[in-house]
């Protein structure tokens, strides 16, 4: 088991000593796609899946996901939660387990989905119909300084509902003089550097676990690809992710920090539980 860097309250301690600090943002990775944004004296949980729900689910399955890194941080003890993010509907990105007690413990919390989303969301994490705000790409929203810029996302396909809004997305977060990019889950598609090159992201969240059609589940960039497409959009920095949490379903980062290097894109690898302090000057 690999273990996290920093956990529970010591964690949590971490971010509180830091909440004050109006010269920086501040990320903590939580895990396969999950961070904790914190700025302003502010927090956007981002995808978070903080429990073995899964683990438990596929444990008699020919998918077993076995978990190979400790968990970071308990849900429960996750306070003053501005905004929450779901990017789509699978268990690691929307996870009720993890969900429902940071619901219930951040009274005047906004959560953050695709629109296309909302009646399966609602059945999972047991909330009004009308409480998420749903997004759609091409669509933006602001909240408490927070604003959200909605980007297609394609695992493995760009797949929409009747309505034509996205199942699968991603999102620029725009906040004081940053911008940072969670990809969701997505292989590249056409389009895609068009779509972010403009946003001229200061850090891009992306995972690196590949998309290998034997491990039965829906793909991600490789690490090539993720270091490319930070590349190619500009990104000053680039924080891999979706690796080191399942056995059947991750990548070497290792290989991703060669990529990087390899095109002098900058890169910072993270452990559980560790944080990344932003200077915009």
């Amino acid at each position: 088991m690999i273990e996290a860097i920093n956990k529970n309250e010591l964690l949590v301690s971490e971010m509180d000593s830091f909440i004050h600090d109006e010269s920086h943002f501040h990320l903590w990775w939580l895990g396969q796609s999950g961070y904790l944004l914190q700025w302003n004296g502010k927090r956007v949980l981002i995808d978070p899946y903080l429990s073995d729900s899964l683990t438990q689910k596929y444990l008699t399955t020919d998918k077993p996901h076995t978990r190979i890194s400790e968990l970071v941080v308990k849900p429960e003890l996750l306070k003053n939660i501005s905004i929450a993010t779901s990017s789509h509907n699978h268990t690691d990105h929307l996870d009720a387990e993890t969900l429902k007690p940071v619901l219930q413990n951040n009274p005047g919390i906004q959560f953050i989905i695709p629109e296309a989303n909302r009646n399966f969301v609602a059945e999972r994490v047991q909330c009004a119909l009308d409480f998420p705000i749903g997004l759609n790409d091409g669509q933006s929203v602001n909240i408490d300084g927070f604003t959200f810029h909605g980007i297609p996302a394609k695992h493995n396909v760009i797949d929409r509902d009747e309505k034509g809004n996205c199942k699968y997305m991603g999102y620029v977060i725009e906040f004081g003089p940053y911008k940072i990019y969670h990809s969701g889950d997505t292989l590249w598609f056409d389009g895609m550097v068009d779509l972010l090159k403009p946003f001229n992201v200061d850090v891009a969240l992306l995972p690196i676990n590949g998309n290998k059609p034997e491990r039965k589940v829906a793909g991600n960039l490789d690490c090539k690809e993720a270091a490319e497409l930070g590349k190619a959009i500009n990104a000053k920095m680039v924080i891999p992710c979706h690796y080191d949490l399942f056995k059947f379903n991750t990548a070497d980062v290792n290989e991703f920090v060669m990529e990087a290097e390899k095109i002098n894109q900058p890169y910072k690898v993270l452990k559980g539980g560790e944080r990344y302090t932003y200077t915009k000057y």
